[in-house]
C-alpha cells in the first residue's frame, strides 16, 4: 500500500469557453491547480489570458463551462470564493482617495487581518519608500499596482490569481515577488499568472498552460 499522500485539488476548470465579439477566444479548456502549484498561462495578445484569469476569478461569465474551487462550483457560493482569492488585475483595485498606508490598512481591517510587519515595511518591499503618505490617486499607475502587490504579504487568501505582478517592479522587487511567491506555495497555497518574461527561478517549478490566438 503506498504511503502517498493525495494533493488537494484547489481550483479545477472544465471545458471552458470564451467568445469576445465574433470570435471564439478558447473552448474545451481545462484546468487542475493542485495545492503548492503554479500556473503560467503563456499566449500571444489577444488570446484570451487575461479573459481566462476573470473567468477563473468569477468576474467574467463563460460562455460554457464551470470552474470549481475546492470541489464546489464558484457560481454556488461566490462569497465563501472570494474569501480565499485573492485577483490582481490590471487595474491595481485600490482607493484613490487613500494613501498608500491607508489603502493597506484598509484591506486588511477589511479581510481582517492583522498587520504581522507595519504597512512601511511592506510597502518598502514593493519599492514604495517616501510615496507611503501619498494618496493613491497621486501616484502612478505602475505606483498603485504596487500598492496591490503589497498584499501578498497580508493576504490569508489560499488561491492567488494575479495579471502580469512582475509589471512596474525593478530587481529586487522581483526577486521579493518570488521569495514571497515560494513561502506561499510551501504552505500549500497555489498562483495562477500571466507574465510577458519566463519564470525561471530556483525557487518553484513553473506549470504552464498556453492559449493559442483563435482566428
Amino acid at each position: 500500500m503506498s504511503d502517498k499522500v493525495a494533493v488537494p485539488v484547489l481550483l479545477e476548470a472544465n471545458e471552458l469557453m470564451s467568445i469576445r465579439g465574433e470570435r471564439t477566444l478558447f473552448s474545451d479548456l481545462q484546468l487542475r491547480v493542485q495545492a503548492g502549484e503554479i500556473w503560467q498561462i503563456e499566449g500571444p495578445n489577444g488570446a484570451g489570458k487575461s479573459s481566462l484569469l476573470r473567468i477563473l476569478a468569477g468576474l467574467l461569465p463563460a460562455q460554457a463551462g464551470s470552474v470549481s474551487f475546492q470541489q464546489q462550483l464558484i457560481s454556488e457560493d461566490r462569497e465563501a470564493y472570494y474569501q480565499n482569492l485573492l485577483f490582481i488585475g490590471h487595474k491595481a483595485g485600490v482607493k484613490p482617495e487613500l494613501t498608500a498606508i491607508e489603502n493597506l490598512e484598509f484591506y486588511a481591517a477589511v479581510q481582517g487581518v492583522e498587520l504581522k510587519e507595519t504597512p512601511y515595511e511592506l510597502l518598502a518591499k514593493v519599492g514604495l519608500v517616501g510615496l507611503e503618505d501619498i494618496p493613491a490617486q497621486g501616484l502612478s499607475a505602475g505606483q498603485q499596482r504596487r500598492i496591490a502587490l503589497a498584499r501578498l504579504w497580508l493576504t490569508q487568501a489560499s488561491l492567488w490569481i494575479l495579471d502580469e505582478p512582475f509589471t512596474a517592479l525593478d530587481v529586487e522587487g522581483i526577486a521579493l515577488l518570488h521569495a514571497r511567491f515560494a513561502e506561499h506555495l510551501k504552505a500549500g497555497g497555489a498562483i495562477i499568472l500571466t507574465s510577458h518574461q519566463e519564470l525561471i527561478t530556483e525557487f518553484y517549478q513553473v506549470q504552464a498552460l498556453r492559449l493559442r490566438y483563435q482566428h
